[in-house]
């Protein structure tokens, strides 16, 4: 019997194998099927315009398309060698191993200190806590902010200081890898830019898939770029599907399909 340790079975360069994935809304294709391989310890960015797939294929990375009522995902996902999507996996397990960052800062009504030591000490950890909150607020770039105001709200912080905090938060559960959807779509360009800059340093240990809708984030920061677009169903509904992924630079510079040029051309979207 296959056990739920999530540890990989094989040496592999990937860290996700996407093979055949659907994602399906109830009897509705959302996402028709993808293949893809995401590579450790590099960013990937997915465009594209709204309704085209970009999110619901993020979810798919850690399973939080579990808990919308009436979502099905069909197809594999391979993390380091084995289906996450297989029975005998445990779900909860996937979640601290790929962590999430929200378009919205949602940090919880907490002290500071307790944003990041929560998760972790819930979770049975056993190493020192206060070294741990601090290491973590040090890879978010924040430790230097806060370090005098652990027993703060949170919730008191601006708002890209709220966004790195829950990026800090992510890291404390010692994850492989760090989902990011529109991380800086509510923060003020400095703040967007301290966090471009975290993910460049954090990529050196994680790897980091973002969804945006700015593609000069993208062009910034990403590796390998997905673009994703709509097409519309026989019966009139428009599903998503991956059209090109490329290196960033070349998908931005010499697209290979003519819809990921209109895109990136501003065109439509």
């Amino acid at each position: 019997m296959r056990s739920n340790n999530l540890a990989p079975n094989k040496l592999d360069t990937a860290t996700f194998e996407v093979r055949g994935v659907k994602v399906y809304y109830g009897d509705f294709m959302a996402l028709q099927e993808v293949n893809i391989e995401i590579p450790q310890r590099q960013i990937i960015a997915f465009i594209g315009p709204s309704g085209c797939g970009k999110s619901t294929l993020l979810r798919c990375f850690n399973r939080m398309n579990d808990l919308i009522p009436g979502a099905k995902v069909e197809g594999e996902i391979n993390y380091k060698g084995r289906n996450i999507y297989d029975s005998k996996i445990n779900p909860v397990k996937v979640r601290r191993q790929v962590g999430m960052v929200f378009q919205r800062p949602n940090p919880f009504p907490k002290t500071i200190y307790e944003n990041i030591a929560f998760g972790p000490r819930t979770n049975g950890y056993k190493g020192n806590i206060d070294e741990l909150v601090e290491e973590s607020l040090r890879r978010a770039a924040l430790w230097d902010e806060v370090k005098n105001k652990l027993k703060a709200k949170g919730t008191d912080l601006s708002g890209g200081q709220q966004q790195r905090l829950c990026i800090a938060r992510a890291i404390a559960m010692k994850p492989d890898v760090i989902l990011m959807d529109e991380p800086c779509s509510a923060l003020d360009p400095i703040s967007t830019k301290q966090v471009e800059e975290l993910c460049l340093e954090l990529k050196e240990q994680y790897t980091i898939v973002m969804v945006t809708h700015n593609m000069q984030q993208a062009s910034r920061v990403s590796d390998l770029t997905a673009f994703f677009n709509t097409e519309t169903d026989s019966s009139g509904k428009r599903r998503g599907k991956l059209v090109e992924f490329s290196p960033t630079e070349q998908i931005f510079d010499s697209p290979s399909t003519r819809e990921a040029q209109e895109y990136i051309s501003g065109r439509f979207g």
